[in-house]
């Protein structure tokens, strides 16, 4: 298995259907799987994940966490699950195409499959307002932490399982995209970068990003994590852009 792509859901009972609809559109290889988590969903989730899998098994692995514990703890329970060289993740809303996920894959195998790549979206067609925040945040986690970051939460992340077998006490929620980003700049990864359009919402709602009261406790928990990271790490060897 070469890719591993991790998609964690929670209450995505209206898009899960199509969601692998595309995948399975996208999907012309036998060395990718894709990782549905089912991150203690409370709604119909777990009966249509289980009503499609035999129709989507060539590709598609379930992975069930009976109670949410956050959205990076979903994706490490997706990552542990992981069979392929390269792992990953993307969002299950269908913000994100399923086919950047081929694309970042194709990147890597141009790039010689070398152990030392993590590649990374970078979002176009975003609304002017989400633009300012993450330019914002972005400007913010540069000057704290020392190093160049820039669209932090943008999708998909990939890269080499030895990568994500050197992580230590990653976070649990939104705060995993950041450290996974610290870490791969410490770790002096070869950082790739390729633009993905950024679609609206077909169905439900977002779990988070509901207003500006859902971006400042975003916000919020992002600067705290910050600081914890910054204490924790030794952020002197993180390299300077």
């Amino acid at each position: 298995m070469k890719l591993s792509i991790v998609v964690p859901c929670y209450n995505e009972g209206e898009n899960v259907n199509k969601v692998l609809a595309a995948y399975d559109h996208v999907i012309t290889r036998d060395d990718i799987e894709v990782l549905l988590v089912n991150n203690g969903s409370t709604d119909e989730t777990a009966h249509v994940l289980e009503r499609l899998l035999p129709q989507y098994s060539r590709f598609l692995k379930i992975v069930t966490v009976p109670v949410n514990q956050g959205y990076g703890y979903g994706i490490l329970s997706g990552l542990r699950a992981a069979c392929g060289e390269f792992v990953g993740w993307t969002h299950g809303d269908l913000q994100t195409p399923p086919g950047d996920v081929v694309r970042a894959l194709e990147i890597i195998e141009k790039n010689g499959r070398a152990s030392n790549l993590y590649v990374k979206g970078k979002r176009i067609g975003r609304p002017l307002f989400d633009q300012f925040f993450t330019f914002g945040m972005s400007i913010f986690e540069s000057a704290y932490l020392g190093s160049r970051f820039y669209d932090i939460n943008a999708q998909p992340n990939i890269f080499h399982k030895d990568f994500f077998a050197t992580w230590e006490n990653p976070p649990h929620d939104f705060a995993l995209d950041l450290y996974v980003y610290y870490q791969a700049r410490k770790q002096r990864l070869n950082l790739l970068r390729f633009t993905v359009p950024f679609l609206k919402r077909q169905h439900g709602t977002s779990s988070w990003n509901t207003g500006l009261k859902s971006k400042w406790k975003f916000i919020k928990r992002t600067l705290q994590f910050s600081v914890e990271l910054k204490r924790r790490l030794n952020h002197t060897n993180v390299p300077r852009p």
